[in-house]
């Protein structure tokens, strides 16, 4: 399942579709092709029914033979009508979020599954461990997740967000969304809506949405939407930007002990594209591993 609805705000565009690979790939690209590579059977795009054509013309048309299907993302999927006329009204313009993301996408989905950004690399040994957890009994009743050293993770143009991960003999113990994680003079802080800096340690585990479930998830999923929802009716205008995140949600079933999450350790690197600054070292780094051949020079 990959999440590519979202604008890319400090990007400046449609990140998801910019163009990384020597015949024109983008990062989806090769997530869909390293998935392929590593057992996974059908891959479902979340998009926006507004860059449905672009995205089939970009994306999809490369794709030969490729088992795949699109799910829609829109600002009043899923939304009772009350409170979709009443975010309106208050001048909301974005979808709610990545856990909206994957309720929309339920219906086509029938077992375990992966979610994953659009715009993130996650290297082939990412998807070749979590399929075969997937695949595992433990993957029948478990989720899981591949966390990424936050170091490795870090823009220098800027700051990121990242949900910091407690890992406890194996297993996701919480997940803290930080929206302003940056390093600076050899520091590596996040600055909270206070002002206040919080240290973090290089090898901090982070989320990075790259997540396992089973598919029994999607009720425990639109309860903690449900109550996003509410939280938002009670002041539209105060919460007219916020999202329900992955990781929030992730956080809330480990704590509700609604499912475990087991964090798997995978060697591959992240990397991907926060700012368009970081479109050059994308294309370097897809150079260099099909140089060394990581990847056919053509992917499709």
């Amino acid at each position: 399942m990959v999440l590519a609805a979202g604008m890319g705000s400090r990007y400046g565009g449609l990140k998801q579709m910019d163009r990384i690979g020597k015949n024109g790939e983008v990062l989806l690209d090769y997530s869909v092709f390293d998935a392929l590579r590593s057992g996974f059977e059908k891959t479902v795009f979340i998009i926006r029914h507004d860059i449905e054509k672009d995205f089939r013309d970009l994306v999809l048309a490369r794709m030969k033979g490729v088992s795949c299907d699109l799910a829609f993302q829109d600002l009043d999927t899923l939304i009772p009508s009350g409170i979709f006329a009443g975010a309106k009204k208050a001048g909301r313009t974005k979808p709610w979020g990545t856990t909206h993301a994957l309720l929309c996408a339920a219906e086509k989905i029938d077992g375990p599954f992966t979610v994953l950004n659009a715009d993130d690399f996650y290297g082939l040994e990412a998807y070749r461990i979590m399929g075969a957890y997937l695949k595992s009994e433990s993957g029948k009743t478990e989720g899981a997740i591949v966390p990424y050293e936050l170091q490795k993770t870090l823009s220098p143009q800027g700051t990121v967000t990242r949900g910091v991960c407690e890992i406890k003999d194996g297993y996701l113990v919480s997940v803290d969304e930080l929206t302003a994680i940056e390093k600076k003079d050899g520091n590596i802080f996040n600055t909270g809506p206070d002002g206040i800096q919080r240290g973090l340690a290089a090898d901090t585990p982070v989320s990075m949405n790259f997540w396992g479930f089973p598919r029994d998830i999607f009720p425990h999923l639109q309860k903690y939407f449900d109550n996003f929802l509410a939280g938002f009716a009670a002041d539209m205008e105060g919460n007219i930007k916020s999202e329900c995140y992955l990781p929030g949600a992730a956080d809330w079933l480990v704590k509700e002990k609604i499912i475990r999450i087991k964090a798997l350790r995978a060697g591959s690197d992240w990397f991907g594209v926060t700012y368009k600054e970081d479109r050059e070292a994308a294309i370097r780094r897809i150079e260099a591993l099909t140089a060394g051949g990581i990847y056919p020079p053509g992917l499709w």
